[in-house]
């Protein structure tokens, strides 16, 4: 045990120092589990062999997945629910970066620093602070009209080039008078360059934009999109004639309507058109012809040069992104079901008089079985310069919470996910450990968090941290030294629950979440340092409470600022008497608090009442801590959290 719990506090130090990295237990025997995982093996991916190979196969597998409402469309019971660079000068000053989840794996964000300046995109215009004059030097509009209220936006720098991915949702209605379009899926290229910014060349692939990874210059784009089909609409049919009617349409679909598109505008202005090629798609042995994923391949450093973003697809779907160094993972959530309640019918005389006997219901249909929730993951292997390589597909038994839900390790991937039984009352967790080569499963933990589901996950090396909640929070600590036989270690029951784990120093976790009551009820933000540097026995060393308060930390990790030179942690607050950020100390032994910083009071044109901006990000630079808002970013001195300077960005 000592040797584990070097090992752990060792890791923990090195993420804590690095950014951030991965973490998910009950005593050493396992726990029995009403729910046994099942074991889903592997999914081999394989190439088409030409268009028709494609055509014939998307087809098939499209029309056995189309409903009466089309592609995408589903049951009324149906429903989707719902993180080269140039060197650095001398006399750059020290600065934080965006919390990650694997260290050198960047992943896109609101703002992002060089530590010389601050490069942000808020409210559709791209803008560059220079650090030392705490001025705006440059600035670009990037959308037109009103547009930019909702234009949804992440960015990624390298050097003096950045990436703008905003995201593609359709329309949105304005003041309660007409819709404006959201904006396209787009990917814009900025070169930085003295202060004057200036686009070089933009991307609109097809389809909506999933998320991106980057390391050293090189960016990897997920894009989803579904088959361009238009499907014939007939009154009065019933839904197995609109579902036969459906099915012939997607048999008569060209290839066309699958090909994920691309436009790309380069710098002068030129415009080329394309499509990904029949021999850059592939699939896994089990698909739906329903949704292609595209990986787009882009070095900030150079460019967009002659091959384009270099695409290659999978018929495949996904909304949850990872990565490594090496490696990238798309993960496909299940949909829920949710049963639609069986009215009685009254039967009527054949005579159309009515009943002479209080009506009898007939016997009400069976309630319709909801599917197993399976999670499908796919890797590709971006170790190489150019286009990544697929490698395997495969799935898993559950429902994974979000990226830090996965963890590549020592050449196993780790993936934590939530079992719900068919009618939805029992439920539990597993850890189930695949081999990242082919992902098929080498070992499993079950029986996690009983009648509970996971809100949060983090791995951190061999070991693996899990918080499952329903009225209190177990911490489970996991042993995953030996990929065959993952074990539970420790259990700590508090509570309340941690949305998000983060490492802190030597042998300490930081979880951020809600205070509850014994009977599940959220009374506010709460801050826990756990100790885990005995892996059988996790404690709580201490726990700042701030009631009938949230922060946006606990669903982004993006917004959670640690500092671990001084300790300095800073998260975005909401409360009712104003939104703030939250300032503290996170130490060796405790939570203690620093104070608030909260922006200058604004008023919304046509209206008298002042409002408190709502901080999102926070970083470091130098001496001083620099919040951002939709309306600006204030400088505050990181000791004294005196206020430094307001940089508008209205």
């Amino acid at each position: 045990m000592r040797t584990l719990i070097r090992t752990v506090a060792t890791v923990a130090a090195l993420a804590a120092v690095a950014a951030c990295t991965s973490s998910a237990g009950k005593s050493a025997e396992e726990p029995p589990a009403r729910q046994k995982p099942s074991s889903l093996g592997a999914i081999r991916l394989v190439s088409y062999s030409g268009c028709d190979d494609l055509l014939a196969g998307l087809r098939e597998h499209a029309a056995a997945n189309v409903s009466p409402w089309g592609l995408g469309g589903v049951m009324p019971m149906m429903m989707e629910r719902s993180d080269t660079a140039a060197t650095a000068k001398q006399s750059t000053p020290e600065h934080s970066t965006t919390n990650v989840h694997e260290a050198g794996v960047d992943e896109p964000d609101l703002v992002k620093t060089d530590g010389d300046r601050v490069v942000t995109v808020t409210n559709g215009t791209l803008r560059i602070i220079d650090t030392a004059t705490r001025k705006v030097t440059g600035s670009l509009k990037l959308t037109e009209g009103d547009q930019h209220y909702y234009a949804p936006a992440d960015l990624l720098m390298a050097g003096d080039r950045a990436l703008v991915l905003f995201r593609g949702y359709g329309d949105i209605m304005v003041k309660s008078t007409r819709m404006v379009p959201m904006g396209d899926t787009r990917y814009v290229l900025v070169d930085l360059a003295g202060g004057r910014p200036k686009v070089i060349g933009t991307v609109k692939p097809s389809g909506t934009y999933v998320d991106a990874r980057m390391v050293g210059s090189t960016v990897r784009i997920v894009t989803r999109s579904q088959p361009q089909i238009e499907f014939p609409q007939a009154e009065n049919t019933t839904e197995a004639e609109q579902l036969k009617r459906n099915q012939e349409t997607v048999r008569r679909a060209p290839l066309d309507a699958w090909l994920p598109k691309l436009q790309i505008t380069d710098a002068a202005g030129k415009v080329t058109d394309s499509s990904v090629p029949c021999e850059r798609i592939s699939h896994p042995a089990d698909y739906t012809g329903t949704s292609l994923l595209t990986v787009h391949t882009l070095d900030l450093a150079q460019g967009l040069t002659a091959a384009g973003t270099d695409p290659i697809a999978l018929a495949a779907d996904g909304d949850i992104v990872y990565g490594t160094g090496t490696s990238l993972y798309v993960a496909s959530n299940p949909r829920w079901w949710f049963p639609l309640p069986q009215l009685p019918v009254e039967e009527t005389p054949a005579t159309g008089e009515a009943p002479a006997v209080e009506p009898t219901p007939t016997e009400p249909s069976p309630t319709p079985t909801a599917p197993p929730e399976e999670t499908e993951i796919h890797r590709f292997d971006v170790g190489s310069p150019g286009p990544p390589a697929y490698v395997a597909s495969g799935k898993v038994a559950g429902r994974l919470l979000n990226q830090y839900s996965l963890s590549e390790y020592d050449g196993h991937l780790r993936a934590a996910t939530t079992i719900v039984s068919a009618d939805g009352r029992e439920s539990s967790s597993t850890v189930h450990v695949l081999d990242a080569r082919t992902l098929a499963k080498t070992g499993e933990v079950g029986g996690l968090g009983e009648g509970e589901r996971i809100y949060s996950v983090r791995f951190i090396g061999p070991v693996g941290y899990c918080v499952t909640f329903r009225q209190v929070d177990p911490l489970y600590t996991l042993d995953l030294r030996d990929p065959a036989r993952p074990r539970v270690t420790g259990e700590l029951k508090i509570t309340g629950y941690s949305a998000y784990l983060h490492p802190g120093a030597e042998g300490r976790l930081i979880g951020i979440g809600q205070e509850a009551s014994d009977k599940g009820r959220t009374l506010g933000t709460q801050i826990s340092l756990f100790d885990v540097s005995d892996p059988a026995a996790p404690r709580v060393l201490s726990r700042f409470f701030q009631k009938e308060s949230g922060s946006e930390a606990e669903w982004d990790p993006h917004a959670f600022l640690y500092w671990p030179k001084t300790g300095l942690s800073v998260i975005p607050l909401y409360q009712q008497d104003g939104s703030g950020a939250l300032v503290l100390r996170i130490d060796d032994s405790g939570v203690s608090k620093l104070g608030m910083i909260r922006h200058p009071a604004q008023r919304q044109q046509g209206s008298d009442q002042p409002y408190q901006p709502g901080i999102q990000r926070s970083i470091v630079i130098g001496s001083s801590v620099w919040t951002l808002s939709q309306e600006g970013l204030q400088v505050n001195d990181a000791a004294s959290l005196d206020s430094q300077a307001w940089i508008p960005l209205r």
